[in-house]
């Protein structure tokens, strides 16, 4: 049990944090690239869910999955449905939390690493021949590697020990880590096993901060 519930959060953890390095590295670029005035008003707008409380949010989209909430309404609208999908307590709408709530924290250390990249080096690139889409694999993406670096364990790191996303959000079938300290501590009043599976979840999740 203590295994699987283990194995999953890192699972969980690793495959929302690459789909959270795909969405924010393009939003990120797009924000770099943008005109001077206008990048504080992005950079606002995505750290403008944060002026809620998380849990709000989160029992907002609760609201939001159900299924006769706005999601299904508006797949029903779009025909893209043709009656209403269950999507609370799935994977899918784990996932759907997890990304809606780290996704600042992917954007905003990759676009420190963009905003402060010297564009001369892509104007080189261009000069002597490489596209660019060739010159951001291999002028700007390299360039921008701490902050993709940084972004991951920001996101990678806190997920793995989530606790209000899965339980809110998600089934009963298979437990996250958090949501199995979570039992053990307050439910078993098992304390001793408790702080070993902590301690067990804090020395998997040093590895990659003594890595970096």
């Amino acid at each position: 049990l203590y295994v699987s519930s283990y194995l999953r959060s890192l699972t969980v953890a690793a495959i929302a944090t690459a789909i959270l390095l795909a969405i924010g590295l393009p939003l990120a670029y797009g924000m770099s690239r943008a005109p001077r005035w206008l990048q504080p008003i992005l950079v606002t707008a995505v750290i403008l869910p944060f002026w809620t409380a998380f849990l709000i949010r989160i029992y907002a989209w609760i609201n939001i999955l159900q299924r006769d909430g706005l999601f299904n309404d508006a797949l029903l609208a779009l025909g893209i449905i043709a009656q209403p999908v269950t999507w609370l307590a799935t994977d899918t709408a784990i996932f759907i939390g997890i990304v809606y709530s780290y996704l600042p924290f992917m954007v905003l250390p990759l676009y420190a690493s963009f905003e402060k990249m010297d564009e001369t080096l892509l104007e080189a690139a261009a000069d002597l021949g490489c596209p660019r889409w060739k010159a951001f694999w291999l002028v700007t993406l390299p360039l921008a590697l701490p902050g993709v670096i940084a972004g991951s364990l920001l996101c990678f790191i806190p997920i793995t020990g989530e606790f209000v996303i899965p339980d809110l959000l998600g089934g009963s079938d298979a437990l996250f880590i958090g949501q199995t300290l979570w039992t053990e501590f307050f439910s078993n009043k098992d304390w001793p096993v408790a702080s070993a599976l902590a301690i067990v979840l804090l020395a998997i999740l040093l590895l990659p901060i003594l890595f970096y």
